[in-house]
């Protein structure tokens, strides 16, 4: 008996999909319905809503990550109609100059 692994995938926010032949946790892809931002495709016919939050809070000096609109993104969430959810956080980066004073 051979099984097959062949998944279907796709978002729920633009008119991407993708087939998988290999077993795999996730696929991501630069999201147009996101404005770019790195975000997971989902199994097919799974209704699931994916949002993308913008950091709210003052950035500074900090390294956070962009979308490429320019926009700083904190977090991308996957929510389930069971209530489960996924949540993909981009916190800033630490930085230094070397310096240890």
């Amino acid at each position: 008996m051979i099984l097959s692994s062949v998944r279907h995938w796709e978002c729920p926010n633009c008119k991407m999909t993708d087939v998988t032949t290999k077993p795999v946790a996730n696929r991501y892809h630069a999201c147009a319905g996101l404005s770019g931002v790195m975000a997971p495709l989902v199994p097919a016919g799974q209704k699931v809503k994916v949002t993308a939050n913008e950091r709210e809070d003052y950035i500074g000096k900090e390294m956070v990550q962009l979308a490429p609109n320019g926009r700083p993104v904190m977090s991308i969430v996957t929510e389930r109609p069971d209530g489960s959810n996924d949540v993909m956080v981009f916190a800033p980066s630490a930085t230094g100059n070397g310096d240890a004073t």
